[in-house]
């Protein structure tokens, strides 16, 4: 059962492959199977777009007057437009740079009676990146403040804002949720496809940006031993090349697998046993979670909002950032004791059921939707 009535609303994300779209996806496909009408307004169709709502492509000109194109204002004219000719209830933002300030911009383009509310998520970036820039920061605060909801993947992001961004405005936590669809093809023949017999997969989820620590990622794998006993699987939102040149130089070659962008991810977790991340920093950190929801459990640093999402000792393991020796250990352990493994994966499973699930997650949002327009 819906806890408001149904409503119009528009959502804008980052439409390629990462945390953020992936949320903003489910949470579109979730509210339309609630009964709301859901339109997207992106430069592109966001990455598993749902087909149970509308697009509305934003038209980026290249005139030779700007050095570098602009993508803010053309963002919000679509945005006031969608708004004005949908008759929106919510504009829910993902990221506040730019998407929450076109937000802001578009609204005050419209009368008093055909405005939107604004709902901001931020997910990570938009406060420990660009809210520490002095060109960003002022123009983040202005748009968190003009929201009429602000909310963050997890208590670590709030404190973060809070500090950095100076705001002191009303933040609901509302974490992350993921939602996996069926794979297409079977454990076997995924892992067959990889070149895997009986070693144990171990899988690394991510749009490898410099907090992702790839160097880190392979000098743990570098250090696990026996090296025979296992796999590393990397779905790159990327391109790998990069980190091509360190694969060889610490020997891994026939230890590290690669895919790119790689959009059927339930395909590879279903054959995954164990997952490997670390990031310097997270908000959340979403591919741990889609992990758990296959019950593989997850070995990761214990910084940012990781610690909100396992449960060290219990549904996963943590490592204090930057000891490769300490992490390829806990690796090294769950790759021995498989009954363990197993077990930690399945505590995981349970866990993401409880704490993580649509069901739990995406009333939560709409209690914010209802607040912000007087339903509740």
């Amino acid at each position: 059962m819906n806890s408001v009535r149904p409503l119009k609303i528009g959502i804008t994300c980052y439409p390629s492959v990462g945390g953020s779209g992936i949320l903003a996806s489910a949470l579109g496909e979730k509210l339309a199977q609630r009964g709301h009408e859901v339109h997207f307004i992106s430069y592109e169709r966001p990455f598993r777009m749902p087909e149970n709502a509308f697009f509305h492509p934003v038209m980026i000109n290249d005139y030779g007057l700007f050095k570098y194109p602009d993508y803010t204002l053309p963002l919000s004219v679509k945005m006031a437009e969608v708004g004005r000719d949908h008759k929106l209830d919510i504009l829910h933002v993902h990221y506040a740079v730019p998407h929450a300030t076109a937000a802001v911009l578009a609204r005050s383009m419209l009368p008093a009676e055909q405005q939107f509310r604004v709902v901001t998520t931020l997910h990570g970036t938009d406060t420990t990146l660009l809210g520490c820039d002095p060109g960003y920061g002022p123009a983040i605060h202005h748009a968190l403040t003009r929201s009429d909801a602000v909310t963050t993947v997890s208590a670590f992001l709030k404190e973060k804002t809070q500090h950095v961004i100076g705001f002191d405005g009303p933040m609901e936590v509302i974490h992350n949720f993921f939602e996996p669809r069926s794979p297409h093809r079977s454990r076997e023949t995924v892992r067959h496809e990889l070149g895997l017999r009986d070693e144990v997969m171990i899988l690394h989820s991510s749009n490898l940006r410099p907090v992702k620590r790839i160097d880190l990622l392979l000098e743990t794998v570098a250090r696990i031993r026996p090296r025979e006993a296992f796999k590393l699987v990397i779905l790159a939102g990327g391109d790998f090349g990069t980190f091509a040149g360190e694969v060889r130089r610490l020997g891994l070659e026939r230890q590290v697998v690669v895919r790119e962008n790689v959009l059927d991810i339930e395909d590879y977790l279903q054959a995954a046993d164990l997952g490997l991340y670390t990031s310097e920093t997270e908000s959340f950190c979403l591919s741990i979670l889609e992990a758990m929801c296959f019950a593989c459990p997850s070995v990761a640093t214990q910084v940012g909002g990781i610690p909100e999402v396992i449960a060290d000792g219990k549904t996963g393991l943590l490592a204090p950032f930057g000891d490769v020796d300490a992490l390829a250990a806990k690796v090294s352990e769950l790759i021995k004791d498989s009954t363990r493994r197993k077990a930690v994966g399945q505590a995981a499973r349970q866990r993401a059921r409880e704490l993580f699930s649509a069901e739990v997650i995406v009333p939560q949002y709409e209690a914010v939707y209802g607040r912000v327009c007087g339903y509740q």
